[in-house]
Order: structure tokens, then sequence, then C-alpha cells
């Protein structure tokens, strides 16, 4: 222990517990390290796809790819790192980078919440206002909504990070048991009042999670009204198609996490059982989205076919300059 004071303690490092007892549990890390690599493959194609694909450089794709790194980023800043630590027992972590693992693993999650709050936006003004779609959601707009939504996630975590280094006195237990240096498990293991810290808990989850999906189901009830209002059948079907990839991502993103969350609020639930939930929530995802969006998303699939298509003759532009050369 280094003490700042008499009565304000911090630990050099702490022990990130994991699953406890449970019998091969090294297969249960094995699969997120496979989650992880087919994470990072589909992320980097999505948002290459986007990058060289013309027809895809859209405010709409801006808030796609804007996803894409953010599961990209959020996967790296958990996993590997969780591998480190239960395949190769390296669980001691120091306070410095136990805080820096809670920021970026926090900061690249409330980024995922609110990109699909920006995508929803997007796809409310694409079906309630289709004539000015293209003058209100704009590239410009779009960039700056992105960037108001990583100035809000990183200013709430830092805040949250903040308060764990002023306000919390260690002197007691240092073992956190979670999966990472997650928020509650640690401010809890304080000796002195953590209240303050549980309040920002409290508003984080209010205003990044909860907050973002209220206005996401406002959109689509919105959406549903407006689609009322379409006559023609195959019109509805196409802007009800448009919405589906979206309603995917919403749904696999939000309900586990928010179940999990919602439940550790009003009944106690077992280390593991949390550890496992909640790892699997942050982890599948990512990997999911670029998946869903590639195959039902008709726009990214056709600009893949036509990247396919031109990687193809140009291939075949250098074969033959190659033999003309030769001859």
């Amino acid at each position: 222990m280094s003490s700042i004071n008499a009565t304000f303690i911090l630990p050099s490092s702490f022990y990130i517990i994991g699953l406890d007892n449970i019998p091969h549990a090294k297969y249960y890390y094995v699969f997120l390290c496979f989650v992880y690599a087919v994470t990072v493959l589909g992320n980097f194609f999505i948002m290459g796809t986007i990058y060289l694909a013309r027809s895809l450089h859209t405010a709409k794709y801006i808030a796609v790819f804007n996803l894409a790194l953010s599961d990209l980023c959020g996967s790296s800043a958990l996993i590997p790192k969780l591998l480190d630590m239960f395949l190769f027992e390296n669980q001691y972590i120091s306070y410095e980078a136990c805080l820096a693992n809670m920021f970026f693993v926090y900061v690249f999650m409330t980024q995922q919440s609110l990109t699909l709050l920006a995508m929803a936006y997007d796809r409310l003004i694409a079906i309630c206002f289709p004539l000015r779609y293209h003058a209100i959601v704009t590239k410009p707009a779009m960039t700056l909504i992105i960037g108001a939504m990583w100035i809000l996630s990183m200013s709430f975590t830092a805040l949250m990070v903040v308060l764990v280094t002023r306000l919390l006195s260690f002197c007691r237990s240092t073992t956190v048991n979670s999966y990472f240096c997650d928020h509650a498990p640690v401010y809890k293991l304080a000796c002195n009042d953590n209240s303050m810290n549980s309040i920002m808990g409290y508003v984080c989850m209010a205003a990044l999670l909860y907050i973002p999906l209220i206005l996401i189901a406002l959109s689509y009830v919105c959406i549903g009204f407006a689609l009322q209002k379409i006559s023609q059948g195959v019109e509805r079907i196409k802007a009800i198609k448009t919405c589906t990839s979206h309603v995917i991502l919403v749904a696999m993103f939000y309900l586990p996490i928010i179940g999990i969350y919602t439940a550790g609020l009003t009944t106690s639930i077992n280390t593991n059982v949390r550890i496992i939930n909640t790892a699997l929530t942050q982890a599948i995802p990512p990997m999911l989205n670029p998946i869903i969006y590639t195959l039902k998303t008709e726009e990214v699939l056709q600009s893949i076919k036509a990247i396919y298509k031109q990687t193809k003759v140009n291939s075949s532009m250098e074969k033959a300059v190659k033999k003309t050369v030769r001859n």
C-alpha cells in the first residue's frame, strides 16, 4: 500500500478474481480469443469496405464506421488483457493500469450505445422526413454528432474514474470480483464513504445506456406512425428493411447488458454468472455487428461486389501489362 496521508490510502495493485472455482474455465477464455479474432477481422473488413467504396461515403455510413471502430477498440481494450490475466495467470494489475482499463472499456462501451442512437436518428429522418433527409443528415452534421458523442462519453467516464482516485481509500481488500477493473466492484472495495461514486455510476448508466435506449424506442414509435401513412405496401416493406439491421444491433447490445445491470440492482447475482453474462454481452455484439451489416444491408453487399470486381479487373490488367513487357 502507498499512503497519501493517514486517512487516504491507495493500493499498489488490484487482484482481478475472474471466474472462481469453475473447472475448465480456460476453455471459456479460449472461446473469447476466437471471438476477438473474428471481431478484429469483421470490423476491419466493414471499415475497409466503407473507406474503399465511394458509394458508402455518406452520413449514414459515417455512423456505421464509428460503430465498427468502437466495437474494435472496445474489444481490444477488454479481451487481450482478459486473456493475459486468466490464460497466463497475470491477475495482478497496477492501480494506474486498472484505472486506465476502466476508462477505455467504459468509453468504448458507451460510444457503442451513443452510436446506435445516432443511427436511429438517421433512420428517423430518412423515413419520417424523406424529402428533407439529404438537407438535414449531411456528412458535416453527422461528423459533428459523432464528435459530440465522443466528448460526452469521454467526459462522463473520465469524471467517474477521477472520483475513484480522489475520493476513495483502499485499506482492506484489493480483490476485484470481476473480469476487468469494473467500476462498481472497484469502488465497493473502499473503506470510506463511496456514495458519490455510487451516484456517479447510476448517472452514467442512465445517461449513456437507459436514456439512449428510450430515445431509440421513441424514434421507432415515430417511424411506426410514419409507416402507417405509407399507402403502398412495397414502399412500406422497403422502408422496414432499411431498419432491420439497426433493430437487430440495438436488441443485441442493449437487452443483455441492461438486463444484467438491472438484475444486479434488484437482486444478488452470483459472481460467476455475472462475469460470464457480462463478458459475453460485451464480446459477442462487436463480433456480430459487421456480419449483420454485411448480410442485411443491400448497399454494403453491392459495394463489396463492386470492390471485388474492380480488384479482379485491376489484377487482370496488371497480368496483361506484365505479359506485354515480357514479350
